[in-house]
């Protein structure tokens, strides 16, 4: 078929359903061209090039002109395109599922590169930003980087995993994230007072507490700030500080920026890990980061 054919042809089947339709029909008319050597049916293409005739597959009798010397389709041709397409995939929905999954890959690859040139381009603001915690081996060969929300399930689940794996590997360095877009305006609060805390050494003894709370709210930050040995009057005067807005809209910028659109989040050295990652798995990518060599880390 000519390029004008081909072309003309995926404007009149991309619908407002969106890409994967267009892909679809794509692959679909590209197996039509194919469908009488691949499955030895009538010895002949069912779509051919200049002004000629295409038998249609059985189910769809009818005979179709093709495009004309301008390269053209009809309304007409388009909707016997449509009942050739359909047939077709009725009868092969597994090429649905094919494309479905070759659009995956393609596009996870195609933003794999994306992340790595982003964190390649910003590595001092992801892996060494001024206002994060640090957990374990400040000086550690390789980083892991956790972005989260205090009122997030598995982020809570997650802080015994960072405690398992910083006593077993004494050589990682783990960055805390905060990252508050989970819970609203009590998260986000949250996010500041944690920070806050840096400045009285007690981040980890609060983040733990706050992370074994089922809910942080505003009605009960506070009380657990006391509880665990904070000086509630200075934490909110700290917490006044506009570095610490700015460090929780740099983290948000980043996360976004790195497709990170829920909670919890991990960074291992070159890779994204969206979603809930244990202490077993984070060691086996560690292993696997060591053997090969930072890229980033």
């Amino acid at each position: 078929m000519a390029e004008g054919s081909i072309a003309g042809a995926l404007r009149a089947l991309t619908t407002g359903k969106g890409a994967v339709l267009g892909g679809v029909a794509a692959f679909a008319v590209v197996s039509l061209l194919n469908i009488g050597a691949d499955r030895g049916g009538n010895g002949s293409a069912l779509i051919s090039a200049g002004p000629a005739m295409a038998q249609a597959p059985a189910g769809n009798s009818a005979l179709i002109p093709m495009t004309d010397r301008s390269g053209a389709f009809t309304p007409a041709q388009v909707q016997a395109l449509h009942g050739i397409i359909k047939d077709y995939l009725v009868a092969n929905p597994e090429i649905i599922v094919e494309v479905s999954k070759e659009l995956e890959r393609k596009q996870a690859a195609e933003q794999a590169v994306k992340q790595e040139r982003f964190m390649s381009e910003n590595k001092a603001q992801i892996f060494r930003a001024a206002g994060d915690f640090v957990l374990g081996n400040a000086k550690g060969d390789v980083t892991v980087i956790e972005f989260f929300d205090y009122n997030c399930g598995w982020c809570k689940r997650a802080v015994d995993d960072l405690n398992k794996l910083t006593k077993a590997d004494p050589k990682v360095r783990v960055v805390m994230k905060e990252y508050p877009i989970f819970g609203g305006p009590d998260s986000v609060l949250a996010a500041k007072a944690a920070s806050a805390s840096i400045k009285q050494n007690k981040y980890w003894e609060f983040h733990t507490a706050l992370m074994r709370e089922k809910q942080v709210t505003a009605a009960n930050l506070f009380t657990v700030a006391q509880r665990v040995g904070l000086d509630v009057a200075r934490l909110k005067t700290d917490m006044a500080d506009p570095k610490i807005d700015k460090m929780i809209e740099e983290n948000i910028k980043i996360g976004q920026e790195l497709g990170i659109e829920g909670t919890p989040g991990f960074l291992l050295d070159n890779k994204v890990n969206v979603g809930y990652v244990n202490a077993d798995g984070m060691q086996k990518m560690l292993v696997e980061i060591r053997k090969n060599g930072c890229k980033i880390c």
